[in-house]
């Protein structure tokens, strides 16, 4: 009987491996058919209350853990807090309306008038437009808009977070922040140089920027980081690493025990230096330990340009630091966490997250599926078959 029950569980995961198998082949060429024919598809902006997602976690908790009537009344106290609250921006966009169509009018009046009239057009316009602009700031809040890097070796995110980046500064003013909450090890120069500079547009336009790090910001990935106004780190977040490395094996003594040579043209005594195929001269190596040294020095500059109260001599050995070492070094501004940071945020402004998401065709979106789907079948088999083995054993 345990002989019959584990061959059946085997053939059947055979037969469910074999039909998903050739279903994905099947959608493979669907997704493949699909891309030739049509460009790639743009991607759209989206924007998350986290606000609206803290409040809810809170009422979810409170629902359960207050007694109900207590909690009944805090949500009449709450609903009228709301109300209140909508009343107040509903009389700030009237506000700002109202400023606008001041503004237009007098510009065309601009036009029709004299100069003399104008000008005391303007001052009253002025006027009425200073007081119309204090009604509406009184009632506005701070907004702070969240960006999410998550880095690999290629710094592939940079190509959404310089949309995300384009969009927020569309928009934002000076007044409000932005957050960038940064999770790399970094990896290629000249990627991260470019995610780098993505972040240099905010400081450009004069927007605060807090960069928040909960695990690691190191080599490219620190780079990034020491471009924010107020730089953030967990207490054993990795923070350092202020160096370059280069490494690349080489095969030349393998191919010459099997009688192969590889030749290299180049145009350009330094055109190649080192190679994984060929023989590396001496001159090569020391052509390229150079270029290695000129990057790090770069480096090296970035940093003490964005932060010069560090002694970059001391911290750019390539050595990383955690949070709590990391500030003695100045290399960081504060200890904490990005939940205990955008938390209180809540408190004061109008916090957002925003996403640049990538629209997906049918075929791409039923070859996602599809290999999701597939890979819970199959984990989900093999998890019987364990169990059912371990018991009969």
């Amino acid at each position: 009987m345990v002989d019959f029950l584990f061959e059946y569980g085997l053939f059947l995961a055979k037969a469910i491996t074999v039909i998903v198998t050739l279903f994905i082949i099947l959608v493979g060429f669907m997704v493949i058919g699909s891309r030739g024919k049509k460009e790639h598809a743009q991607g759209e902006i989206v924007l998350t209350s986290l606000n609206d997602g803290f409040t809810e976690m809170r009422e979810a908790i409170e629902s359960v853990v207050v007694d109900a009537e207590v909690y009944k009344q805090q949500m009449k106290v709450q609903n009228k807090k709301d109300k209140q609250e909508a009343k107040e921006k509903k009389k700030q966009a009237k506000a700002e309306a109202k400023l606008a169509l001041k503004r237009e009018k007098a510009l065309s009046k601009d036009t029709a008038k004299s100069a003399e009239t104008a000008a005391v057009d303007n001052q009253e316009n002025n006027a009425q437009s200073t007081e119309d602009e204090q009604g509406a700031e009184e009632s506005d809040k701070k907004r702070i808009f969240v960006l999410d890097f998550e880095g690999d070796i290629k710094a592939s995110e940079v190509d959404l977070m310089r949309e995300e980046i384009s969009a927020v500064l569309s928009f934002a003013s000076k007044e409000d922040e932005i957050v960038l909450r940064l999770n790399s090890a970094g990896g290629m120069v000249h990627t991260y140089g470019l995610a780098a500079s993505q972040l240099e547009r905010i400081k450009s336009a004069e927007i605060k920027l807090t960069i928040c790090v909960d695990e690691v910001a190191a080599s490219g990935g620190y780079m990034m980081a020491c471009l924010a106004d107020k730089l953030i780190a967990a207490p054993f977040a990795i923070v350092g690493s202020i160096g370059v490395v280069a490494q690349l094996p080489n095969f030349n003594r393998v191919l010459k025990k099997h009688g192969v040579d590889y030749e290299t043209f180049t145009a350009g005594e330094y055109k190649r230096t080192v190679t994984m195929f060929g023989e590396n001269t001496e001159k090569g190596k020391e052509k390229f330990i150079e270029e290695i040294q000129d990057t790090h020095l770069l480096f090296k500059e970035f940093v003490s340009e964005a932060r010069p109260a560090v002694d970059i001599n001391t911290v750019a050995t390539g050595e990383v630091w955690f949070g709590k070492r990391a500030i003695e070094h100045q290399l960081i501004d504060e200890l904490n966490t990005s939940d205990d940071f955008l938390m209180k945020a809540c408190q004061s402004a109008d916090v957002f997250q925003v996403r640049y998401e990538m629209k997906k065709s049918f075929g791409e979106k039923l070859s996602e599926f599809t290999v999701n789907t597939s890979t819970n079948i199959a984990t989900n088999v093999l998890q019987k078959i364990t169990r059912s083995t371990n018991l009969f054993h």
